[in-house]
Protein backbone atom coordinates (compact mmCIF):
# COMPACT_ATOMS: atom_id res chain seq x y z
CA UNK A 1 0.00 0.00 0.00
CA UNK A 2 2.95 2.14 0.83
CA UNK A 3 4.77 1.48 -2.11
CA UNK A 4 1.56 2.05 -4.30
CA UNK A 5 1.26 5.82 -2.77
CA UNK A 6 5.22 6.57 -2.96
CA UNK A 7 4.18 5.86 -6.48
CA UNK A 8 2.05 7.70 -7.49
CA UNK A 9 3.33 10.86 -5.33
CA UNK A 10 6.28 10.28 -7.84
CA UNK A 11 4.74 10.51 -10.96
CA UNK A 12 2.45 13.41 -9.90
CA UNK A 13 5.02 16.26 -10.86
CA UNK A 14 3.34 16.03 -14.21
CA UNK A 15 -0.40 16.48 -13.14
CA UNK A 16 0.86 19.37 -10.74
CA UNK A 17 2.52 21.01 -13.48
CA UNK A 18 -0.33 20.95 -15.58
CA UNK A 19 -2.29 22.50 -12.59
CA UNK A 20 0.12 25.52 -11.82
CA UNK A 21 0.19 26.30 -15.79
CA UNK A 22 -3.96 26.42 -15.42
CA UNK A 23 -3.92 28.41 -12.29
CA UNK A 24 -1.51 30.88 -14.10
CA UNK A 25 -3.58 30.71 -16.79
CA UNK A 26 -6.70 31.46 -14.96
CA UNK A 27 -5.62 34.47 -13.20
CA UNK A 28 -4.49 36.05 -16.44
CA UNK A 29 -7.51 35.42 -18.15
CA UNK A 30 -8.86 37.03 -15.10
CA UNK A 31 -6.86 39.99 -15.42
CA UNK A 32 -7.51 40.19 -18.97
CA UNK A 33 -11.07 40.41 -18.54
CA UNK A 34 -10.82 42.93 -15.81
CA UNK A 35 -8.58 45.19 -17.90
CA UNK A 36 -11.27 44.98 -20.94
CA UNK A 37 -13.98 46.10 -18.48
CA UNK A 38 -12.15 49.02 -17.17
CA UNK A 39 -10.98 50.08 -20.52
CA UNK A 40 -14.53 49.37 -22.19
CA UNK A 41 -16.74 51.92 -19.86
CA UNK A 42 -13.84 54.24 -20.32
CA UNK A 43 -14.34 54.38 -24.25
CA UNK A 44 -18.05 54.00 -23.37
CA UNK A 45 -18.49 57.15 -21.71
CA UNK A 46 -15.98 58.72 -24.64
CA UNK A 47 -18.49 57.89 -27.25
CA UNK A 48 -21.28 58.37 -25.56
CA UNK A 49 -20.09 62.30 -24.77
CA UNK A 50 -19.15 62.38 -28.70
CA UNK A 51 -22.70 61.35 -29.32
CA UNK A 52 -24.19 63.84 -27.00
CA UNK A 53 -22.12 66.48 -27.97
CA UNK A 54 -23.00 66.01 -31.77
CA UNK A 55 -26.45 65.45 -30.67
Amino acid sequence: MLYRLSRLLKKGTKGATAIEYALIASLIAVVAIAGMKLIGNKILNQLNNIADNLG
